[in-house]
């Protein structure tokens, strides 16, 4: 008889053990980011909540390229914004948006938000994604539209908005602004801010060569539920976690 299990996400009885996974996650996503090319100067910012103290979440240094983050870069900040681990600004709309979101989503343990190309170039059109490819169907009824932009978002009550407009999905659509994604873990989260950028780019391309033939209702939903499920978008990660880990291993340091 076959040895072999199913890989599974990790559960830890060890908070700071667990504090270190999330870390180490969280300065993975950003290489990725990077690699990607998902990172535009100094905006975007990936989130994850503190297992120590869920009031509290880490984040991306402000004004540093996700290119260079380690985990020893990361900083953590508390409900008011204050810096309570690391020796780096925040960035104000990082904490704005991921705050509330954070506050508003007791189940979410991470968030991404970036100004990817193609996520940005269809938030223009006020468009969400449609039902095209399988892949888009992991967010079949599952993404939010946020039909307004009021500039850099650098009030609370405009990241409660975006908490809002998010309500219970794993993605929302930024108007003339981005993509932000959550989910049960940075593995997850991240996950569906990759599939979900290229995706964007499949729609353009295809609005661009005709008319995109839709796939049915009943078929988009049942597919979501084998491709956008918890399990699905963690699962989806860690070929990539992997391929990170190779070939930039410093991002643990």
């Amino acid at each position: 008889m076959s040895s072999l299990s199913f890989p599974s996400p990790p559960h830890f009885e060890d908070p700071y053990q667990e504090r270190r996974h999330r870390l180490e996650r969280l300065a993975a996503a950003f290489r990725l980011f990077a690699l990607f090319g998902f990172d535009e100067g100094v905006a975007g910012h990936i989130t994850v909540r503190d297992p120590i103290d869920p009031g509290h979440f880490w984040v991306n240094p402000f004004g540093m390229d996700f290119s260079q983050i380690r985990v020893s870069d990361l900083i953590m900040v508390d409900h008011t914004g204050e810096v309570i681990a690391g020796e780096n600004y925040v960035n104000r709309a990082a904490f704005v948006i991921h705050s509330q979101v954070h506050q508003q989503r007791p189940d979410v343990i991470a968030a991404c938000h970036a100004h990817s190309l193609y996520g940005k170039a269809l938030s223009t059109l006020g468009q969400r994604l449609d039902p095209i490819t399988q892949d888009a169907c992991a967010f079949y009824q599952d993404h939010a539209l946020f039909d307004d932009y009021t500039g850099v978002v650098v009030d609370l009550e405009e990241g409660a908005r975006i908490a809002s407009a998010l309500a219970s999905y794993k993605a929302a659509i930024l108007r003339n602004h981005g993509l932000l994604t959550v989910g049960h873990s940075v593995d997850e989260a991240a996950w569906w801010f990759i599939t979900m950028e290229r995706s964007c780019h499949a729609q353009l391309l295809a609005q661009s060569s005709g008319t995109p033939v839709m796939i049915s209702d009943e078929m988009a939903a049942h597919t979501a539920t084998q491709v956008g499920t918890h399990f699905a978008g963690w699962f989806s990660f860690q070929p990539l976690y992997q391929r990170i880990l190779a070939e930039q291993p410093e991002f643990l340091k």
